[in-house]
């Protein structure tokens, strides 16, 4: 046992984006992998940098690693002259002639270059704000569009790729630096020499993270490949665990889900090897989703640990509780194994991981690490010197900071300088607890399934437009399923297909369904998983049926930071 007495605190970053691109035409049909990439991704592998006593867990979704990759073959065959950049916004940036002033292409692409926080970063800089102000007045009097400068979309276009840039190479860059004081009136070279900027942060994100692996300053971990909600996809009557009364779709399971499941963790593994040269000892599975019948999955592929939400293992003491009154409560600050399986699982405390996510982006950063580090405090101070609570704090690497002043930069800054050198609270790693154990792991008969969110799979399945996407995919399935066994595939269709059927698998789906959404990101999440199963139909050689062509889900709801995060705990509930 390690004879550092301090608490446990493991941080714990997942960074993820679902399938953009259209395997059909090379498209990517949104710009989120490459802008997260500039903006969040690389200030997160800084922040360590910056700080070489934390430590930290980060975790990778193959499919977002395999983007980035893709987004860095587009650039160096754009630099020799030898293909297009297959990203619309991307490929305007540096595009010699742009459309035409109040053409539906120039509309469309100044459209695209607001769709960034008003506050934190258009207003933030007085050149973009003045370039959005003039947006606003041209698309609500069109009468005057025809008399819109082009520089209007090309300075655009500059200020949302710098607004979109990481703080940390702000501060640091030296040619984002001087296209901000220059504030307008970009010329394409200025465009290209940013182009360059994103290309460089693009290619060193896969090295940087790898040096922060090597040295043990961050251990890696993995999702399912295309960050598929993998209890759902064995068995969809599993989200009847924490929910008996859920209404759930048509089919009674995702046809051959136990095949997809294993599919979608090897090939996880063999993406992140590629990677990292290294093999994950953790899982994420996707969105904390976790059941019994996962668990002996992780197993199969050789995972040591697992983690999921505190409601999740909450329902899981109460339903041992239910069967036998003598089984103790030993809360959600435990490593956990449940039944015969041997990975361990660590659950997230909602708590302090919601208080990052929605509460201190408007607090001054001393005083939120202050409040923070001090909830981690109490916990420590409660626990016994024999079994060590596990704090852990789980989060998206991504959402979170664009509501924060400066990408957060202070707050994590702050973070981390507070807690690499704590007298009673220590930074780790999964892979040390498990290696390592400070704490007695507390076993329990069954693992209640559910997802970080409300310990439940309702993010996900039991919504009727969510319901009835699992039942377009279900029904793909099965015709996927006759044709690649019927002998009309060669072998290089099957592996298009397959991987096609992988990105129509992912989580993002589902969770964009449903009317308590805003309507603009439901209208481009259910559109592009029908191009998706459009796609999948196309590699099977057979006619997609018309309810794929037929809208899902049309939302108009306006849910806190947008719907891209989520509480772990339904705010209705006390509990």
């Amino acid at each position: 046992m390690d004879s550092d007495s301090r608490t446990p605190v493991v941080l714990f970053w997942h960074m993820h984006q679902p399938g953009y691109q259209d395997c059909q035409t090379g498209q990517f049909q949104f710009p989120w992998v490459y802008l997260h990439t500039i903006k969040d991704y690389s200030d997160m592998a800084a922040h360590l940098e910056a700080h070489p006593n934390a430590r930290a867990v980060v975790n990778f979704a193959p499919i977002l690693l395999e983007q980035i990759e893709t987004y860095l073959v587009h650039i160096e065959r754009w630099r020799h002259g030898a293909g297009e950049i297959g990203d619309p916004l991307l490929a305007a940036l540096v595009a010699e002639t742009l459309p035409e002033p109040g053409s539906p292409g120039f509309l469309d692409l100044m459209e695209k270059c607001l769709r960034a926080n008003q506050d934190r970063i258009i207003n933030r800089f007085p050149a973009y704000a003045r370039l959005a102000e003039l947006a606003g007045l041209y698309r609500k009097k069109p009468a005057i569009q025809r008399y819109m400068s082009p520089m209007l979309l090309t300075d655009l276009l500059v200020w949302y790729h710098l607004g979109w840039m990481g703080e940390t190479i702000r501060r640091e860059n030296h040619c984002v630096q001087s296209l901000q004081e220059k504030g307008g009136q970009f010329s394409w070279d200025d465009r290209c020499a940013l182009m360059e900027v994103i290309f460089e942060i693009l290619a060193g994100i896969g090295p940087r993270y790898r040096h922060l692996a090597q040295i043990g300053q961050v251990e890696l971990s993995v999702s399912p490949y295309t960050h598929s909600m993998l209890p759902l996809l064995i068995e969809l009557a599993s989200a009847r665990e924490a929910m008996p009364e859920i209404v759930l779709p048509a089919f009674e399971r995702y046809p051959g889900g136990d095949l997809r499941v294993a599919w979608q963790l090897e090939q996880a593994k063999r993406v992140f090897r590629r990677f990292f040269s290294v093999e994950p000892t953790g899982c994420w599975a996707s969105e904390g989703g976790l059941s019994q019948a996962t668990l002996a999955y992780l197993d199969a592929h050789g995972f040591s640990w697992t983690a999921s939400g505190d409601s999740v293992i909450r329902n899981s003491i109460h339903h041992a509780r239910t069967a036998d009154s003598s089984v103790p409560d030993a809360g959600i600050h435990r490593p956990y194994r449940f039944g015969d399986t041997s990975a361990t699982v660590f659950f997230r405390d909602d708590g302090l991981s919601d208080l990052i996510g929605f509460t201190y982006a408007d607090w001054h950063a001393s005083d939120a690490v202050g409040d923070l580090v001090h909830h981690m405090e109490n916990i420590a101070a409660q626990g016994n010197p024999e079994s060590r609570s596990v704090i852990s704090v789980i989060l998206d690497g991504e959402n979170a900071w664009e509501y924060y002043p400066e990408n957060g930069f202070h707050f994590l800054d702050e973070l981390y300088e507070v807690l690499e050198n704590h007298p009673a609270l220590r930074l780790t790693t999964y892979r040390d607890l498990v290696a390592d154990p400070v704490s007695k792991t507390v076993t329990l008969p069954h693992l209640v399934a559910g997802s970080w969110i409300y310990g439940t799979f309702s993010t996900w399945i039991g919504d009727p437009d969510k319901n009835r996407a699992w039942e377009l995919l279900c029904e793909a399935k099965c015709h996927y399923d006759r044709l690649m066994d019927n002998g009309s595939l060669n072998a290089e269709q099957k592996e298009a297909a397959q991987l096609q059927l992988a990105i129509c698998e992912g989580s993002d789906w589902f969770w964009w369904f449903g009317d308590y959404n805003p309507a603009q990101i439901v209208s481009d999440f259910e559109h592009l998983y029908r191009k998706h199963l459009v796609n999948l139909y196309d590699l099977i050689g057979y006619p997609a049926p018309a309810s794929v062509f037929q809208q899902l889900s049309q939302g108009s709801g306006a849910p806190e930071r947008g719907g891209t995060m989520r509480p772990g705990h339904d705010r209705n509930d006390n509990a």
